[in-house]
């Protein structure tokens, strides 16, 4: 086989594994003890179990982050033989709840592939990677379906903070997050992600 040929097949093979991975994550179980997705349009007060995560930091335009992240977070679970589940979570920085229409704001994200079950641990874990456990947590969650452009987070995390507006008995404990339920093969018309903010009650 001659050499070029040899690099295309390689291509080709890492594409159709990327691929692959794609399509698991659209049709992926949620983690142990996690709520069904909201509705679209609903905004409601969820609660969620705790729950183990792998995560890739990326710093740069926040509209990019969750691209930038999948393939290093997917060559983490194929070389664990860890099984995807969905959603993938990506979370923002708090100055994204200043409400800035801004297409190209920059900063730190954190983008988590999740485990099925806090029994699973990896066997080898990149420098670029961080595993850790989250303890249960209260959120206030609105329902999306269509694409994952940044502007529709941004335009909907206004919604949560006016929502929090009218609703002091409780405070935001942590930085906003989106969950994204299906993979980039799926329509845009038909995808289904989260915008949520966790939240304590002031009573607690």
């Amino acid at each position: 086989m001659k050499i070029h040929h040899l690099f295309l097949f390689v291509g080709v093979v890492a594409i159709a594994a990327v691929g692959f991975g794609v399509y698991q994550a659209s049709s992926a179980p949620l983690p142990q003890g996690f709520p069904n997705p909201t509705a679209p349009g609903t905004i409601e007060v969820k609660q969620y179990p705790g729950y183990r995560r792998a995560t890739y930091r990326y710093q740069g335009k926040l509209s990019e982050a969750a691209n930038r992240a999948f393939y290093p977070l997917y060559q983490h679970i194929s070389s664990n033989e860890i099984s995807m589940t969905a959603p993938v979570e990506t979370r923002y920085p708090s100055s994204t709840l200043e409400g800035k229409d801004t297409l190209n704001e920059a900063g730190m994200a954190q983008v988590s592939f999740l485990y099925r079950t806090t029994d699973i641990y990896p066997t080898e874990v990149a420098q670029n990677i961080e595993v850790e456990d989250v303890p249960p947590m209260m959120v206030v969650s609105i329902g999306l379906q269509g694409g994952y452009n940044y502007q529709n987070y941004q335009e909907n995390l206004k919604r949560l903070t006016h929502w929090l507006g009218q609703h002091p008995q409780y405070r935001v404990v942590g930085n906003p997050r989106r969950f994204f339920y299906d993979g980039p093969y799926t329509p845009d018309a038909i995808k289904r992600s989260e915008i949520q903010i966790p939240i304590e009650s002031e009573e607690s």
